[in-house]
């Protein structure tokens, strides 16, 4: 279980597979959505699909202006 932090987190993906990036903060398995927003939020995960298989370093603050990736803002210390 990973909270939000204000560092990026790594995140293993599959080529051609679609994502769901947190964008609320209230997932418990961020940077990922696990839907915990139903009910408690109007904020809408992202989606993205993966270009490639690597492993991607995506925000975890959900404060980030280029999602999913960190921003360099005033919340996301950068990798």
């Amino acid at each position: 279980m990973t909270n939000k932090t204000n560092s990026p987190l790594p995140v293993e993906v599959k080529a051609g597979r679609i994502y769901s990036w947190c964008q609320c903060g209230l997932s418990e398995d961020m940077p990922l959505c696990d839907n915990t927003h139903s009910g408690r939020s109007n904020i809408k995960s992202f989606k993205f699909m993966a270009e490639e298989t690597t492993t991607l370093y995506l925000c975890a603050c959900a404060a980030t202006q280029t999602p999913p990736y960190c921003d360099g803002g005033q919340q996301c210390k950068t990798v």
